[in-house]
């Protein structure tokens, strides 16, 4: 069961090299589903017993049930779409020297450079065209080994095992092609898309790891892959949305971008999207703005971001007692200056449905000599403030172009998804 439930991660990660296909991928498998395509430009007739999804700039998606009878509650699993990598600058073609062409990039998010050395890669994300008088987005997808980042050899640094500072102007450019090719970047993303070059008027584009996922280690017990934060809770929310029998709650499947960048966007976290979503929901259902507001108040939302795992090579940097483990079930999250928003009672809430879906659970806690990062829960709080508790499952090399995890827990988080949402 857990090999096969990581071998579907591992293809829905494959099918998405960016948030923009992440979405995509979404979209597809809940319409086919029998969730309803909404659109925010147009007017919304929700029914009891209905199933939606609607998007924001296609890189952000909330799909949501609600019951026959719907109760005055929203359950909601909240997950991000985006992952940290390098962003295609515009005009991004350099020559070098009369023998190379190499491409113009900027770091997207916080991410460990390093093992983006000699790895294949490859450019997805999306263009927009005109087409008959219309600008029309298409997503992109090169899937082939397109280019690589090459490493200095040891010879020309012999300080490269002593810690190296990586300049991203510099050192962090891929090779593109030989001189002597008359092809560019945007003329092979036109033939892909069936446009002219010249109508494609931008881009969001964004090199990939080309590395297949893989399940590994002496008993199968390790996955591998890119994009695990945080493909894999956003996977596992969505296949709890689509095996839930929902009764009683009004049940959320809500992925959001720009996490990986502070979540500023108007399709991130800190946004009015999940916001406006439940508002309409509410109104939809014919209930004033007070019983939205009581609605909240009875609502419980599972902020789903991956959390750092004991590592065995640096057990030092973890808190003593409370550093989770690969395959030993979800990650609860806290933090004294809320870093996290889990408190006792939303702590305690999620604790309660682990033990109904019978999945072991774990926490986690900084060192308190080290500071952490921050999550979507507090910022998603500020908008729809509710009792929320931050979660996550156990990986190492949190940030790398190709994380590990365990390949058990994504099937405890789907278990709890299905508690959740019923």
């Amino acid at each position: 069961m857990y090999i096969e439930t990581t071998e579907k991660l591992l293809e829905f990660i494959e099918k998405s090299p960016t948030a923009f296909q992440a979405v995509d991928e979404m979209k597809k498998r809940f319409t086919e589903g029998g969730f309803q395509v909404l659109s925010e430009r147009e007017h919304w007739n929700l029914i009891p017993g209905g199933k939606y999804v609607v998007t924001r700039n296609n890189s952000a998606l909330i799909a949501f049930a609600i019951p026959e009878d719907p109760p005055f509650a929203f359950h909601i699993m909240a997950s991000h779409s985006d992952s940290p990598a390098f962003k295609i600058k515009e005009n991004p073609e350099m020559k070098v020297d009369g023998s190379y062409v190499k491409l113009n990039v900027e770091k997207y998010g916080g991410m460990l450079m390093a093992p983006w050395f000699d790895r294949p890669l490859s450019v997805a994300g999306r263009v927009v065209v005109k087409e008959n008088g219309r600008l029309v987005e298409k997503l992109v997808n090169i899937e082939r080994n397109l280019v690589m980042i090459p490493n200095l050899a040891i010879h020309m640094n012999r300080e490269a095992n002593n810690g190296t500072a990586y300049n991203p102007q510099k050192d962090m450019l891929p090779l593109f092609a030989a001189e002597n090719t008359d092809r560019t970047l945007l003329e092979m993303i036109a033939e892909q898309v069936g446009a002219d070059k010249s109508d494609i008027l931008s881009h969001d584009l964004f090199l990939y790891n080309r590395m297949p996922g893989t399940i590994w280690g002496a008993d199968r017990e390790f996955v591998s892959s890119a994009r695990l934060d945080d493909l894999q809770c956003a996977f596992s929310s969505m296949e709890g949305l689509l095996g839930a029998e929902t009764k009683n709650s009004i049940a959320v499947h809500c992925v959001l971008d720009n996490e990986e960048v502070g979540s500023g966007t108007k399709q991130g976290a800190a946004s009015t999207f999940l916001k406006d979503t439940l508002l309409r929901i509410n109104t939809g259902l014919g209930r004033t703005y007070e019983e939205y507001l009581m609605t909240l108040a009875g609502s419980f939302m599972v902020s789903a971001d991956n959390a750092h795992a004991l590592h065995p090579n640096y057990a030092d940097k973890t808190d003593p007692v409370n550093h989770p483990v690969l395959n030993k079930g979800i990650v609860i999250k806290y933090n004294a200056n809320q870093k996290y928003c889990t408190d006792a009672v939303s702590a305690a809430e999620f604790t309660e449905l682990c033990i109904k879906a019978g999945v072991p659970y774990q926490t986690f806690v900084n060192r308190s000599d080290i500071a952490g990062g921050s999550t979507l829960g507090n910022i998603s709080n500020t908008q729809v403030a509710m009792n929320t508790v931050d979660i996550g499952l156990p990986q190492l090399s949190m940030h790398s172009p190709y994380e590990t995890a365990g390949v058990k827990d994504t099937e405890y988080l789907i278990r709890v998804a299905w508690e959740l949402f019923a």
